[in-house]
């Protein structure tokens, strides 16, 4: 294991960030209970989470300032603080939408995820005052500030990614479960009752089928948020909600009508022959 991994892995550990991280998640999870504010941070909109698109723009705006800064010269001065303002603007919304992706992990992953929102405010507060002192004359002063400022967010950039790529932070859980194309069988009509799923192995994949007001409806039963088993979640009003973290998906065709999940639920077409269900993913 290389230091990096060792000081991430000590992290993960570190329980004091509980104390930091339960009463931020209390109140992060009651400023999201409004469906609307919840599927936009979600990022429900454009099928992916929002936050990772967001953090482009502070992170592109403040490092092409320092990179002014440092030898863009006097006739870039203005541009490298317009842009050390548009990353603040900007952190807002991506702030927004990151706390709403870390309101829903706990243990390891959530004590990472309360160390990088720790450093991406201390960066913030760097590039607040970098402004003030630009703004002040204080140009030497404020470029310091700016590039201190980007490395304790390239520092945080480092723990985003290991949120998201070493512990699947907002990774679509369903992202390799690919059902067969051709017309499958899977179980016998008899065996389904209205409101009730069953579960069926298709090409691999497990598979909640039931019918639904006469029709029958198949999705694949892992949520695409964070794996919990669909059919254990509550079912109504043509909806199935997941048991774990509440994302609601459309028994229909697996939209996402609630989030945290980002990503509709792979869903397949049914048909009856014979007696048997048959079924074929829909894409």
């Amino acid at each position: 294991m290389n230091l990096l991994d060792d000081a991430v892995s000590r992290l993960e550990r570190w329980s004091f960030l509980d104390t930091i991280g339960e009463p931020v998640r209390k109140v992060t999870q009651a400023a999201l209970k409004p469906r609307l504010v919840r599927n936009l941070l979600s990022g429900i909109p454009t099928g992916h989470p929002l936050h990772p698109v967001l953090t482009d723009i502070p992170i592109g705006a403040w490092s092409m300032a320092s990179l002014l800064d440092l030898a863009g010269g006097e006739s870039s001065e203005k541009a490298a603080d317009v842009l050390v303002a548009a990353g603040l603007v900007a952190a807002v919304p991506t702030a927004a939408a990151g706390l709403n992706d870390w309101a829903d992990t706990f243990d390891g992953a959530g004590r990472i995820g309360v160390a990088h929102a720790t450093l991406n405010v201390t960066a913030l507060g760097f590039y607040g005052v970098s402004l003030v002192a630009r703004k002040a004359g204080m140009r030497r002063a404020g470029c310091g500030l700016a590039f201190a400022g980007l490395g304790i967010l390239l520092t945080s950039g480092y723990l985003g990614g290991h949120l998201a790529y070493s512990k699947g932070v907002k990774v679509s859980r369903t992202a390799w479960h690919e059902g067969p194309t051709e017309w499958t069988d899977v179980l016998a009509e008899s065996d389904l009752e209205d409101g009730k799923p069953k579960l069926a192995t298709v090409g691999g994949v497990e598979v909640m089928v039931m019918r639904d007001g006469g029709r029958i409806v198949a999705l694949d039963n892992v949520c695409t948020h964070a794996g919990g088993s669909l059919n254990e979640g509550t079912i109504e009003n043509g909806c199935v909600t997941c048991p774990l973290h509440g994302s609601q998906f459309r028994l229909a065709d697996g939209a996402v009508v609630r989030g945290p999940a980002a990503a509709p639920e792979p869903s397949y077409e049914a048909r009856v022959d014979g007696g048997r269900v048959l079924l074929r993913a829909r894409h």
